[in-house]
């Protein structure tokens, strides 16, 4: 876990790629949250 690592911020920084750890707006990153359908019976 450290730069070669594509799964760690410091990764995706050193590789400059964007994903879930490293989103490219940082706004934006914390409101997605998967919103859960209702179950019917």
């Amino acid at each position: 876990m450290g730069k070669g690592d594509s799964r760690t911020k410091r990764g995706k920084i050193y590789q400059g790629s964007f994903g879930k750890t490293r989103p490219k707006d940082p706004k934006r990153a914390k409101k997605t949250t998967a919103k859960k359908t209702p179950t019917r019976k």
